[in-house]
């Protein structure tokens, strides 16, 4: 066997390794307020209550950091009467504040962002965002559990909720990050609950796993 080939396997065998993010019943491989925001629940990462408004920004984030990579997971949004919102940062800095923010990207959802590619705190804006024909064929029922992939691959980064393709953005910027954390949020003001579950990454090849500095 050559050694091109050797490297090739090698190669597709990193591209299709999955590896789940979430075993379902601790916060092994995640940082932040898991005593009061952050709970698991029937194998779902939870926070907020659609009874009480959640006070302020809150963040779980990963231990590691990361460049290339796909990403899915499920998330579901419920609420009685008033705004919902969450999201998932990816590529993102844990800011000095401890558990309140990150900055960086961030596939939204709900509170009018499903399906956007935002850019948190950094640049403080949508970079891209499904029309809304294309918003109505990905979006499901509040309360529903909703599906996101995201890719980032180089400067190429993809969204898709339920398999409906909502953001696809070319970053131009030379000085933004390749890699950092990926997180799940609870935003503030919000009257929901946020669930996600079923987080799983694939590294893609050519890329680092860079552990986390403090």
């Amino acid at each position: 066997m050559t050694k091109t080939l050797i490297v090739l396997l090698l190669l597709t065998s990193v591209a299709s390794a999955q590896t789940p993010l979430f075993d379902g019943t601790t916060f092994t491989g995640w940082e932040g307020d898991i005593e009061k925001t952050w709970r698991i629940e029937d194998g779902a990462i939870v926070a907020g209550s659609s009874g009480q408004k959640q006070p302020h920004n809150s963040y779980l984030a990963t231990t590691k950091s990361y460049a290339d990579f796909e990403l899915t997971l499920q998330w579901k949004l419920d609420s009685n009467d008033g705004f919902m919102n969450g999201g998932v940062p990816f590529r993102a800095e844990r800011l000095p504040d401890g558990v309140r923010e990150v900055s960086g990207y961030q596939a939204d959802l709900g509170g009018g962002y499903d399906g956007v590619l935002y850019d948190w705190v950094r640049r403080k804006k949508p970079l891209a965002r499904p029309t809304p024909e294309v918003l109505a064929k990905a979006q499901k029922p509040v309360g529903e559990w909703n599906h996101y992939r995201i890719r980032a691959e180089g400067p190429h980064i993809r969204l898709w909720l339920n398999d409906v393709l909502t953001a696809d953005y070319e970053e131009k910027d030379p000085g933004i990050a390749p890699s950092g954390v990926i997180g799940l949020q609870t935003h503030g003001g919000a009257l929901s609950v946020v669930r996600y579950k079923d987080i799983v990454i694939t590294e893609l090849p050519m890329t680092k796993d860079v552990t986390k500095q403090e």
